[in-house]
Formats: C-alpha cells, structure tokens, sequence
C-alpha cells in the first residue's frame, strides 16, 4: 500500500505538463518521493512495510517490464528499417561496452553499479537499469546511483538536442530534415519521456521518427538481458570452479536466468498480431506503468542517501563521459550508418 501510494503520487505529478516538459516521468518522480521517505519516516515502519515494499521492489518490477511489451509491436522495426535497427544496435553495443571498460578499468568503479549505468545510458534509461538488477542482483543504492545518472544526463538532452538540431542545419552533420535528427535523438537520448520531450521541440515529423527508434533500441532490452545473465554466469563459474564442477549450491544459485526478458519478447510478439482493442491496452500499459512505479517508489525507500553519497564522484564522471558519447560518437554513428544504408 506504501509503494502504491508513492507510485500513485509519481503518476499524478508526472501528468503535469511542466514537468513533463523537463522530461521527468512518473517512474523518476517515483522513485524520488521513495528516496524522500526512505530517509525520514520509512525507517520508523519499515517492519510493518519491509515485506510488501520488497515484493514491489521485486515481483511487481518484473510484471513491469513483461506487461511493458504491449507499448511495442514487431511493426516498430519495419518503420525505421535497417538503418535504425543497425543505429540503435551500435549505439548500444558501443555504449555499454564502453562503460565496462573504462568504469572497471580506469575509474575502478565495482562491475555491477558500472553495468547498471551502462545499461541506463545504453539503452532506455531507469527501465533498463531495474531490468538489469536482478541480472545482476545489485544492491539498492547501486541501482539508485545509475537511476540519477539517467535522470541527470538525460534532463540535460531535453535542453542541448533542440540546439544541436539548430546547429545541424548550418553543419549538415546529420540527414537535414525531421527523420534523421528524429532518429539521431532516438538512438541516443536516455529515458523515452525525456526522448519525447527532446524531439517535441524539434517537430512533429522528428518526434515520430524518435519515438520509433527509441522503441526499437527498448526491445533490444530483451536481446541484452539473456546475454548479459550467461556472460555474468560463465564468469561466476571461472571465479569458482570448484563449485561449478562439484555442483555446489552456491554456484546453482547465481545463475540466473531473466524469464521475464522471455516474457517481453513473447508479449510484443503478441502485440504485434494487433488482437486487443486500443482501450485494453491503454488499461494494461497503465497498470504496467503503476506496478512500474511501484518498483521505483519501492526501490526510493530501501536507498539511502549515505549509501549513494559514499558513491563519490566516479559514477557521475562515468555517465558524463558515456553522455558525449552518445552525443557524438552516437552522431558519427548515425552519420555512417545512413551514408553506407542509403
């Protein structure tokens, strides 16, 4: 009830037009109302609240994201072609791969808060950080510090893409017109609100165009997740060996298999067969945002702020370099891309 009650009051504030216009949704908003009571009241009920707010945190954060499927269909892909599945694959592989090596091996960063922002930053912001937590079983301020990364960076584009797309237009850096900025934003800006609220200032044909590329880059998630699950299994086997061939407990239980990543595919498949009416699945992807929310709220009260602060300044120097990445390196990759499709 906690958690839904935080969730409903994120919903509520994110449906106010100016906060939209900063690009803040309602699981950001969530999430920060949880972090608020996390440190001030939340301790004094935390053993009434703890087990209702830790099957939010967990159970409904994977309901999220199966039930988030039903905002995507297999149709997405054809709108944007080869092109933009091939932009947003290389803006991600790109991404993520450059936050595991310089988060772990120049900044020293532990390997899960490194992968948490890389998946932030990567491929659909706080979404894809609470998908990749389980993954990963991350602790709550790890999660936490990725989330306010994305919330940071990601605000920031709202305000710098409408100024390069000005810019684009004396430089032809990109395909002048809405399409190729719109697919430019939509590879390369975090959170989809703040994907939307970035290409609403360019123009109607950009934000389309934005808004389907992102949607594609949001179910590689699904791709990203099973990968990811074997490549953090099969180094867990090499670091004990002894448990992996004896077949040790403790080995059996940190492998972890996401059948919701499973799950997701199968609902956008689903979707994309186009059976439900449009009011069913406006329900649903509100029920999908509230138990989403819940997740956020959830995770908001189990953060402390000490926590994150012991964090330091290595988190936010990793996110800002991956920050001008995706700006440029992800303008130079829609640029190749496009000139060799095209």
């Amino acid at each position: 009830m906690l958690s839904a009650v935080l969730a409903a009051g994120g919903m509520t504030l994110g449906s106010l037009r100016w906060l939209q216009h900063y690009g803040l949704s309602a699981l950001t908003l969530a999430i920060l109302l949880g972090m608020v009571l996390g440190n001030t009241v939340y301790p004094r009920v935390a053993v009434t609240c703890g087990a209702g707010v830790q099957v939010s945190k967990q159970n409904l954060l994977r309901l999220g994201i199966v039930l988030y499927g039903f905002r995507l269909t297999l149709q997405d892909i054809g709108r944007v072609g080869m092109a933009g599945v091939l932009i947003d694959t290389l803006v991600l592989c790109s991404s993520f791969g450059l936050a595991y090596l310089l988060g772990t091996r120049w900044l020293k960063l532990d390997p899960k808060t490194t992968m948490l922002i890389g998946a932030g930053s990567s491929i659909c912001g706080a979404a894809a950080v609470m998908a990749t937590e389980p993954v990963l079983c991350a602790r709550a301020e790890q999660v936490s510090v990725a989330v306010a990364t994305v919330v940071v960076f990601g605000t920031l584009s709202i305000f710098l893409y409408p100024v390069l797309f000005e810019l684009n237009q004396h430089w032809h850096v990109l395909a002048d017109g809405g399409n190729g900025f719109g697919m430019y934003i939509g590879s390369t800006v975090h959170e989809v609100a703040q994907v939307v609220a970035a290409a609403q200032m360019v123009g109607a044909q950009a934000q389309d165009t934005a808004v389907i590329t992102k949607m594609v880059r949001v179910m590689m998630l699904a791709p990203f997740l099973l990968m990811l699950s074997a490549w953090v299994a099969r180094n867990r086997a090499k670091r004990h060996p002894d448990q992996h061939h004896t077949g040790g407990t403790a080995e059996k239980s940190t492998i972890i298999l996401p059948w919701f990543a499973l799950a997701f595919v199968a609902v956008v498949a689903f979707n994309s067969l186009h059976w439900l009416p449009t009011s069913v699945i406006e329900a649903v992807t509100t029920i999908d945002t509230m138990a989403l929310a819940m997740a956020m709220a959830a995770l908001g009260l189990a953060t402390q702020v000490s926590a994150v602060r012991q964090a330091g300044i290595k988190p936010l120097l990793l996110a800002w370099i991956l920050f001008g990445w995706l700006v440029v390196g992800g303008a130079l990759i829609n640029r190749c891309v496009v000139d060799w499709v095209y």
